[in-house]
């Protein structure tokens, strides 16, 4: 890898951790290429990307973000987890790791916030960005339709009244 092409990974790295709102850092202890490209694919369809990279370059690519406190968890064959969504991510590598032990989570960092291995799983135990937004339009929409209903009832009650008169008048 010459000069340039490592400018511009670590550019491209620089930009991930000033987008993304979670890093998670996880050691890679033989993974084969099915169960590394498994993963990825996982990682893909939770909105989440997963990278190995170069220590130095990740540490250089943190200098000047929020996420400069993980320098001290990059030692090692390790690869970054990152995403907008905070417990996407989590969820994957946490049940990936339950069924492969050669993926060690190592920790990782929620902007300044340094997470650890219980710190990251217990990330992964919240309900996912998706599942939060669909609670919120539940309990906003419960209102709602409880509203129409009390506006309908009178209107029903007046209608009822109406066709008792109607109905009087005529017998």
């Amino acid at each position: 890898m010459d000069r340039a092409q490592k400018t511009e990974l670590v550019a491209e790295l620089k930009s991930t951790f000033e987008g993304t709102s979670v890093v998670i850092i996880t050691r890679n202890l033989g993974l084969t290429v099915a169960q590394s490209t498994a993963l990825r694919t996982k990682m893909r369809e939770a909105g989440a990307s997963y990278k190995v990279s170069k220590n130095k370059l990740a540490k250089i690519a943190t200098e000047g973000t929020s996420y400069s406190a993980i320098n001290d968890l990059l030692v090692g064959p390790t690869a970054l987890s990152t995403s907008v969504d905070p417990v996407a991510p989590a969820k994957v590598i946490v049940d990936f790791a339950k069924t492969n032990d050669k993926l060690e989570i190592v920790g990782g960092a929620m902007g300044e916030t340094v997470l650890d291995v219980a710190g990251v799983k217990a990330l992964a135990e919240l309900p996912s960005l998706d599942e939060l937004r669909a609670k919120i339009v539940g309990l906003v929409q419960a209102p709602a339709t409880k509203v129409v209903q009390i506006v309908q009832a009178p209107a029903g009650q007046l209608a009822r009244v109406f066709g008792a008169y109607a109905a009087k008048e005529d017998a």
